[in-house]
C-alpha cells in the first residue's frame, strides 16, 4: 500500500475526487473517516493550518487541498495518465478546474442557502453563468479529457451528483438539459461508469446533510442582533 491513507469525509465532493483518482490509478489505500464535528488527533496532526478535508497521507507525508493531491497522485503513480501531456493543454485544464471550484462549486452553494428574493436571483444567475463556460468545453466531447477519464473530468465530476442535491436543497434548478446539453449528457454518461459510481455517497444522505446545514445557517441568522 506504500502508506498510503485518505483521511476525508463521505459528504465531501472534494474527498471524493481523490477516491476516483486513485481507484482509476489503481492505488490501494486506506479511508479514513473523519467527524468534522469532532476532529481527530489524525486530521489535526496532517493537516494542522486548515484542519479541513481531504487529507492526502503517502509514506507519513501529507498534502491538502485536493487539487494539489489529484496532481500529486497523477505525478507518483503514472497509470492512466490524467492530466495532458501538452503544457498548454494542462494549463488550462488546471485553469478551468481551479475556476469551476471558485465559481462553481462556490456559486452555486450560495444560490442553495440564498433566501428567497434578489438575492437568491443574482446568485443563481451568476452560477448559470459559469455553468455555460463549462458547456462551452465540454462541446463535442466524450469526456474534459478527451476519449478517456482526465484531471478535469474528476475535478467536475461533483456536478451530476452533488449539485442535482443542492438543487433539491434550495429549492432552485441550474443544471437543465435544455440549456446546457452537452453538460448534462456528459454528467449523466459520467456517473454511470461503475468506478465512479461505486464512490458516490448516497443521494439520500447528501439530501439530509445539505437540510441539516441549511437549517443551521438560517438558525444562526435568524439569531443575528
Amino acid at each position: 500500500m506504500e502508506g498510503v491513507k485518505l483521511v476525508a469525509t463521505t459528504q465531501s465532493l472534494f474527498c471524493t475526487r481523490i477516491e476516483w483518482a486513485l481507484k482509476l490509478k489503481g492505488v490501494e489505500y486506506e479511508y479514513i473517516e473523519e467527524d468534522l464535528r469532532n476532529k481527530s488527533p489524525i486530521l489535526l496532526k496532517y493537516n494542522p493550518v486548515h484542519k479541513k478535508v481531504p487529507v492526502f497521507v503517502h509514506d507519513d507525508r501529507a498534502i491538502a487541498e485536493s487539487l494539489v493531491i489529484l496532481e500529486y497522485i497523477d505525478e507518483t503513480w503514472k497509470e492512466h495518465p490524467l492530466l495532458p501531456q501538452d503544457s498548454y493543454d494542462r494549463a488550462i485544464a488546471r485553469f478551468w478546474a481551479k475556476f469551476a471550484d471558485e465559481k462553481v462549486v462556490f456559486g452555486a452553494w450560495i444560490a442553495c442557502t440564498a433566501a428567497e428574493g434578489e438575492e437568491k436571483e443574482k446568485a443563481i444567475e451568476s452560477a448559470l453563468e459559469s455553468l455555460a463556460y463549462l458547456e462551452k468545453q465540454i462541446e463535442g466531447k466524450k469526456f474534459f479529457g478527451g476519449e478517456e477519464i482526465g484531471y478535469l473530468d474528476l475535478a467536475l465530476g461533483w456536478i451530476p451528483h452533488w449539485l442535482n442535491t443542492m438543487e433539491e436543497a434550495g429549492g432552485m434548478k441550474l443544471l437543465e438539459a435544455e440549456r446546457f446539453p452537452s453538460l448534462h449528457e456528459w454528467g449523466h454518461n459520467f456517473i454511470q461508469i461503475p468506478l465512479i459510481k461505486e464512490c458516490l455517497p448516497p443521494r439520500e444522505k447528501l439530501v439530509n446533510y445539505l437540510n441539516a446545514s441549511l437549517t443551521y445557517l438560517r438558525s444562526l441568522s435568524a439569531n443575528k442582533p
